[in-house]
């Protein structure tokens, strides 16, 4: 109960400052706590070697790399705070127009209040979430692991929140869970009159739950849970281009967008597998292969469904799966039935079968001959993303930056005398 009171606290204190925000004001908090966070940055080091220290041999080595911030990562972090600062605001009038009878209406996209964000233990989501946030002139409650809350709380304590208050706005527009107890999550997707919306970012299962239980109390949640990127090597597929992508799609593992399921056409399999397999191998990820795929490769037989996210696998993440496939209609079927549909590419040289894949896809971003890594909010759109939503239904999908956080309002302006 002392939980859930203490976060229904901080976000009343966040909608309380919701409507002392301005695009100007914020635009100038961003840019101070790009200058806060390059002054003071060795406070923000020492909080998160102190994380890095509680955490060592309770982590494993995926998630103690998320979890770790040197100086290159801190510049990056400023970088990106000074370039969401110097983006346009959110253009707010979407359309206007006169009915017959005179009255004036336009739409218009309104701040949503505010919204609450849980993710794993990854201390830039909440500089990047936070940014968005305000950034959408919305307030933020901010929950993350528990191995990165000395990090997190100084992030927020000494460069979020002094920046909003030199900028002349409510420092408690950007509220933080202070608890580590995993409690804290759950309080914060049960409070629908103050935090209607909840990103939920981190491990499948864990996300999963909080979304049911999000719906249970009426609070709508953005979830990035599962992901893992998909290559489909076309029969027209140039060799060299197929090994450039795997490559490209494997410099991190333990990222979401990196490639986690192989998809090689039966036309070409007995060619390129074995190759592919070897490049693989060189490159120290296991392959996996299903039956059809392991007549072409000696690969290591699949234990586990097709699409299972090696990301999440800490005992098993330098692994991908392989399968053999008949065409690109069957390619897409796979990427859309078996994966998360976070991300799809295609090697093919004939314009018209990767025209077929891209177009029977239904993931949130298709690719031709390009490694969905590029599956980013900052890299695909210049503005850094509160996560990825693979949910399939209307809303913003894929990559959500602060141009998809608003509510759809209609304003009309009448004279008086129009009646029904």
């Amino acid at each position: 109960m002392a939980i859930l009171e203490s976060v229904e606290r901080e976000a009343a204190a966040a909608r309380a400052a919701v409507p002392l925000l301005s695009d100007d004001a914020v635009s100038s908090a961003l840019s101070l706590a790009a200058t806060r966070l390059a002054a003071g940055g060795e406070g923000v080091l020492a909080a998160n070697a102190a994380d890095l220290a509680a955490a060592a041999g309770a982590l494993d080595d995926g998630a103690l790399d998320r979890l770790r911030l040197d100086a290159d990562r801190l510049t990056a972090i400023e970088a990106q705070l000074g370039e969401l600062a110097d983006l346009p605001p959110l253009e707010r009038e979407v359309a206007a127009w006169t009915l017959p009878n005179g009255l004036e209406v336009s739409e218009r996209r309104i701040p949503i209040g505010v919204v609450g964000a849980n993710f794993e233990a990854r201390p830039n989501v909440a500089v990047d979430v936070a940014g968005q946030l305000l950034k959408s002139l919305n307030g933020g409650v901010l929950r993350t692991g528990g191995a990165a809350l000395r990090t997190v709380t100084t992030l927020v304590d000494d460069v979020l929140r002094p920046a909003l208050a030199e900028a002349g706005l409510p420092p408690e527009a950007i509220g933080l869970v202070r608890s580590p107890d995993r409690e804290g999550a759950r309080a914060l997707v049960s409070l629908p009159r103050v935090l209607p919306l909840v990103i939920l970012r981190g491990s499948g299962e864990t996300t999963a739950a909080l979304a049911r239980h999000a719906a249970e109390h009426g609070v709508r949640t953005l979830a990035h849970a599962e992901g893992g990127g998909v290559l489909y090597l076309s029969a027209s597929a140039d060799p060299a281009v197929a090994e450039a992508m795997i490559e490209a799609s494997l410099d991190r593992l333990g990222v979401c967008n990196r490639l986690n399921l192989l998809l090689v056409d039966r036309a070409v399999a007995q060619e390129l597998l074995p190759s592919l397999a070897a490049l693989l191998d060189r490159l120290g990820i296991e392959a996996r292969g299903t039956e059809r795929a392991r007549e072409h490769a000696a690969l290591v037989p699949l234990d586990v469904r097709l699409g299972h996210e090696w990301a999440n696998d800490a005992e098993r993440v330098a692994t991908v799966s392989v399968d053999v496939v008949d065409g690109p209609d069957e390619a897409a079927a796979l990427a859309n039935e078996e994966t998360s549909a976070l991300a799809a590419a295609v090697v093919a040289a004939d314009e018209a079968v990767a025209h077929r894949f891209l177009d029977r896809y239904r993931g949130t971003a298709a690719f031709w001959q390009a490694p969905t890594r590029f599956t980013d909010g900052f890299a695909l759109t210049g503005a850094p993303e509160t996560g990825i939503n693979v949910d399939w239904v209307p809303g913003p999908r894929g990559p959500v930056t602060y141009r998809d956080l608003w509510l759809r309002q209609y304003r009309i302006v009448g004279d008086g005398t129009q009646r029904r």
